[in-house]
C-alpha cells in the first residue's frame, strides 16, 4: 500500500530552475533515508542525492553547488532544489525512500516513485 509519488517536472532552458517532490504515502511506520537518482537515454541510472533522517547530506560531484535536497519529516516529503541546470541534467528523475511500511515482517526496505522527465534546452 506504500506509493511514492513525484510532481515538478518539466522543460526548462539551460540556467533556469526547477522544484521537484516526492510524497511517500500509505501505511507508514516510519522513513529513513530517501534520495533522487536520475536515468539518461542509454545511461545508467545514477544516485543524484541522499538526505537521512536526521538532514545530512550527499551529493555526486557534477550537481554540488547546484542542487539542494531537503525533506519534511512531518509530511514525509523530499525535495530536489535544482537551480543553473544544464543540458546534461536532462533525464527521468526518480525519487527514492528507505522506510518501514505498517506491519511489515523484515523491516524497512527501499521504495521507488515512477519518475518525473527533467528536460533542460539550450
Amino acid at each position: 500500500q506504500v506509493q511514492l509519488v513525484e510532481s515538478g517536472g518539466g522543460l526548462v532552458q539551460a540556467g533556469g530552475s526547477l522544484r521537484l517532490s516526492c510524497v511517500a504515502s500509505g501505511s507508514i511506520f516510519s522513513v529513513n533515508a530517501m534520495g533522487w537518482y536520475r536515468q539518461a537515454p542509454g545511461k545508467q541510472r545514477e544516485l543524484v542525492a541522499t538526505i537521512t533522517s536526521g538532514g545530512s547530506t550527499m551529493y555526486v560531484d557534477s550537481v554540488k553547488g547546484r542542487f539542494t535536497i531537503s525533506r519534511d519529516n512531518a509530511k514525509n516529503t523530499v525535495y530536489l532544489q535544482m537551480n543553473s541546470l544544464k543540458p546534461e541534467d536532462t533525464a527521468v528523475y526518480y525519487c527514492n525512500a528507505n522506510l518501514r511500511a505498517v506491519g511489515a515482517i523484515r523491516g524497512a526496505r527501499e521504495y521507488w516513485g515512477q519518475g518525473t522527465q527533467v528536460t533542460v534546452s539550450s
